[in-house]
């Protein structure tokens, strides 16, 4: 009986998170589609509290109660400008559970072992479910659990880079150890040979080597990431999580670890190759971590960028028929969305047509403009992908870039020795009026200068967006 009802919740909670997944591909969608996934993860708790092998109640009520109490501090703490380092470290736990898990799989198999020898029983559902399996059906399941702690350990300290990286605790330049790739090709192969050592022996140390190789590879490899390409490591990292979970839940017997985690790692993975083709990147580079190098020393930008006062900007406003606003990070770090969201619906109200193009990798995580927009209750249907507004920049009066840079650089296009070249841009410089929103002269998150602030029809609206966007909203009446 237990075992039914805990299929069947399972089946009911895969079913939950499919649509879950499905609904969050559309802003209408999305909030229902929330609901649809905390409803089957309350579910699939559940089934699992109560289901087969239960036990330890009042310790998994402590540790669910205190792991919502963290969870409602820190959703409480964070801000939209703090999410891409929050879902990094949620990685890094996802990955360091793999690992744990996966050790007490080990442990317990050994456990299972000596029991064996010595005639006991044992008792635990792993426990029992590890004794009736045979010789070669031990060795499928060392396999699986040795991918689960490799998966697990890079996505760990990979994760806790990421974090560093974005949080501006870690350098955003890309950085290696001298030996580069060779170093992670060696830790690689000292992993595989770890494997064949495991399985024909089931020791502790090649288990532990292994984990030491695989967290440096982790660590390696997001190292030698810059900081423009971190939106698609946060993607590639939330696939290697979801992998490392169904490896984990190959070696439990869990079909819904097994079916979550395929749909993570699958989602993050697709996810990864489609900004990849947004950013002109390699997959398979990024895989490796070594994408985004230069064969030269990049173009030297001429000509100096020309500042405007807020009436300058009134008054291009008040002329224009059609404008396009681009919000990138820095919209996020001075929180002027709810400013942007009344400069629209004032604008709009004066008849003209506003609308928002959002670049693939804007901000520092897939769709975080498209979240700050939401909030401040911008129309769906104003808000356009690259590919769906790109051609209308040469017809556009004004143009307003709120704190992007490489989304809108002309180089990725004009200079094959920029870090971004070949990277599909919105071209924003064939607008009749570029105005752009930023803090000051600096070249921002990625280090990467930007042409476009020197043409001759951009100039720079320099202080921070939320209240230059309010002094622009004074000046509109």
């Amino acid at each position: 009986m237990e075992f039914g009802f805990t299929t069947a919740a399972y089946v009911v909670a895969a079913v939950l998170f499919i649509l879950s997944l499905g609904g969050l591909s559309g802003q209408e969608s999305a909030k229902r589609a929330v609901w649809y996934g905390i409803v089957g993860m309350a579910l699939a708790v559940f089934a699992t509290l109560i289901g087969p092998g239960s036990g330890l109640w009042w310790l998994s009520v402590i540790l669910i109660a205190a792991g919502g109490v963290i969870g409602v501090y820190v959703a409480k703490k964070v801000e939209m400008t703090g999410m891409p380092q929050l879902v990094a470290a949620m990685h890094s736990l996802v990955g360091l559970a793999a690992v744990l898990v996966g050790y007490n799989a080990h442990f317990t198999m050994k456990m299972v072992a000596r029991a064996q020898e010595a005639g006991t029983e044992v008792h635990g559902t792993f426990a029992e479910l590890v004794a009736h399996k045979t010789a070669v059906e031990l060795n499928i399941l060392s396999v699986e659990l040795f991918l689960g702690i490799f998966i697990g350990a890079v996505t760990f300290t990979g994760s806790v880079i990421a974090y560093g990286k974005l949080a501006g605790k870690v350098t955003s330049a890309a950085k290696k150890l001298p030996g580069g790739h060779m170093l992670n090709l060696t830790a690689a192969i000292v992993s595989v040979v770890c494997l064949f050592w495991y399985v024909a022996t089931g020791g502790f140390l090649p288990l532990f080597i292994m984990t030491l190789a695989s967290l440096f590879i982790g660590y390696h490899l997001i190292m030698g990431i810059g900081g423009a390409d971190m939106p698609v490591v946060v993607s590639m990292l939330n696939s290697y999580s979801g992998w490392a979970a169904a490896a984990i839940g190959f070696s439990l017997g869990n079909d819904l670890l097994i079916v979550v985690g395929a749909l993570v790692g699958s989602s993050g993975a697709i996810l990864s190759y489609i900004m990849c083709k947004a950013m002109n990147r390699s997959f398979i580079s990024v895989i490796l971590g070594g994408f985004g190098g230069s064969a030269g020393p990049a173009q030297e930008v001429e000509g100096e960028q020309v500042a405007i006062d807020v009436d300058g900007v009134a008054n291009a406003l008040e002329e224009a028929d059609s404008v396009i606003i681009v919000p990138g990070y820095g919209m996020a770090v001075a929180q002027a969305q709810n400013n942007v969201a009344e400069l629209t619906r004032k604008l709009r109200g004066q008849g003209k047509e506003v609308r928002f193009a959002i670049h693939p990798v804007a901000g520092r995580l897939p769709g975080h403009m498209n979240v700050l927009l939401a909030e401040a209750k911008v129309p769906y249907d104003i808000v356009l992908e690259m590919d769906e507004i790109n051609e209308d920049f040469p017809d556009t009066d004004v143009v307003i870039v709120i704190g992007s840079n490489d989304i809108v650089n002309p180089a990725a296009q004009d200079d094959p020795n920029s870090p971004i070249a070949g990277m599909p841009v919105l071209e924003v410089w064939k607008a009749k009026n570029v105005f752009v929103s930023k803090r000051g002269q600096g070249t921002g998150y990625s280090g990467i200068e930007n042409p476009l602030f020197f043409k001759d029809n951009t100039r720079m609206y320099y202080g921070d967006a939320k209240q230059s966007i309010g002094d622009l909203l004074n000046k509109l009446g």
